[in-house]
């Protein structure tokens, strides 16, 4: 199992807690979060990573470099942000299988990525979104499923009592997604997963995992507490 890690983003919301860090290595329990998602995809399987970074990408290396993580990996650097879209095109180059696992460097969401693998290859997929239901929020935006799990659309961010959220991991098919030869810079939610999905090929896998995004204090703070359980 591949995956790629979207850690290329500048925290601007966490930069009054976290300083100059990239939000990926926010410390958490004094290891950087990035740390916790490398554990668990090994606890997951994963036997190779991808990390599509940008902003202070060279404090991501020397973490790398003194032995931090029990993967192998590479990297691929944006010259400039290329948005969620570009940077998984980029990273999907160095990626060696047909189906590649995608995670976002700032968010935990607690999958069974086998599970979810079998699932999408099973569906035949196109692009496979792991869906968390929530509820009372409105910093998310909300995923419309119809039968057989298939995506029907999506709608914008506002308060809602319960829906389903896109929990920012995804299982592409690489040749699907380079087929439609998208610019160099793009965002995938909007020009990859809105623009095609009417198409009828995009699916989603419900589940009841711990999820968290540190992309505010509030939550960046709650983390500290929940990984303390979770990784003790």
């Amino acid at each position: 199992m591949e995956a790629i890690i979207l850690a290329g983003g500048l925290g601007t919301r966490l930069q009054g807690v976290i300083g100059a860090y990239p939000k990926c290595m926010a410390p958490v329990n004094s290891k950087p979060f990035l740390a916790y998602i490398f554990d668990y995809l090994e606890r997951q399987g994963c036997t190779r990573v991808v990390l599509s970074l940008g902003y202070k990408h060279e404090v991501v290396a020397e973490w790398l470099n003194k032995g931090s993580v029990n993967i192998p990996c590479s990297q691929v650097i944006e010259s400039e942000p290329l948005g969620t879209g570009g940077g998984i095109q980029l990273a999907l180059g160095a990626a060696k299988d047909k189906n590649v696992v995608i995670l976002n460097g700032d968010t935990f969401f607690d999958v069974d990525l086998q599970k979810m693998m079998d699932f999408h290859l099973k569906a035949e997929s196109k692009t496979t979104l792991a869906l968390k239901q929530m509820r009372e929020f409105e910093r998310y935006g909300v995923v419309n499923m119809g039968a057989n799990n298939i995506i029907l659309s999506f709608e914008e961010k506002k308060y809602r009592a319960t829906g389903l959220i896109n929990g920012g991991v995804y299982i592409v098919d690489k040749e699907a997604l380079l087929a439609k030869h998208l610019p160099q810079k793009f965002s995938f939610e909007k020009k990859y997963l809105e623009r095609y999905v009417a198409e009828g090929n995009f699916c989603g896998y419900e589940l009841d995992g711990y999820f968290i995004d540190i992309g505010i204090p509030e939550d960046y703070a709650r983390v500290k507490d929940d990984f303390k359980k979770m990784f003790s």
